[in-house]
């Protein structure tokens, strides 16, 4: 395989793996259930009250805000469509396998690896380079359109989303606040683990690829 097919497959792989490790961490915290991460607990919120699982609420939402980047001109790319569907299969699926945990001596590691391979997986699929989440545009979007600060804005929707859904009955608890304080270094962290050089210099392979060095969470 050529240079640029092997620098392609790499980005592929890290997209991909990226996103699904994303579900399963997600789904380790919601079976810690000690709080999840800001859109976690609007997830929650909202199967609590569809009755719908919480990997396909994900994607209903995911979707949904995806259709709100249209207005503010966002170009999404193969990793923010992947993004939509990937992360609420893996979650479902993880759920699906992994036992429910009781213990509290359980729940605890088991809120620690999710915010650990949250992180992991955060600095893999940024640093493929093939486009932001949904989420994530639309808080770029939002910096775009009212000039406001991506601290603020960010801060805004996370703060309107963890209320949103604690309300709906989303899980707030210790682990929201430890993920808030963790998941920021430990993205930066892997985003330099895992970063991927261009194909040659100079060369500009991504497909909506924006810089992975200045990172976007999901949350």
């Amino acid at each position: 395989m050529s240079r640029p097919g092997r620098h392609l497959t790499r980005r592929l792989f890290q997209l991909y793996a990226g996103l699904a490790l994303y579900g399963v961490s997600s789904a380790l915290l919601v079976e810690a259930g000690l709080g999840l991460e800001p859109w976690g607990v609007l997830h929650q919120g909202l199967a609590e009250l569809t009755g719908l699982t919480i990997g396909v609420v994900s994607i209903v939402v995911g979707a949904a805000v995806l259709l709100l980047w249209i207005p503010m001109r966002q170009r999404p790319g193969l990793g923010t469509v992947s993004n939509v569907f990937v992360v609420g299969l893996a979650m479902d699926g993880t759920l699906a396998l992994v036992p429910g945990a009781h213990a509290l001596a359980v729940r605890v590691p088991l809120l620690v690896a999710g915010i650990l391979l949250n992180g992991v997986a955060t600095g893999l699929y940024i640093a493929a380079r093939f486009g932001p989440g949904p989420r994530d545009g639309l808080m770029t979007g939002l910096h775009r359109r009212t000039g406001r600060s991506i601290r603020l804005v960010r801060t805004s929707l996370e703060v309107t989303v963890v209320a949103t859904g604690f309300a709906l009955g989303g899980t707030v608890g210790a682990g929201t606040v430890l993920y808030a304080l963790a998941i920021g270094p430990l993205a930066q962290l892997f985003l330099r683990v895992f970063a991927v050089p261009p194909a040659s210099p100079g060369s500009g392979t991504g497909v909506a690829a924006g810089s992975p060095g200045r990172v976007i969470l999901r949350g």
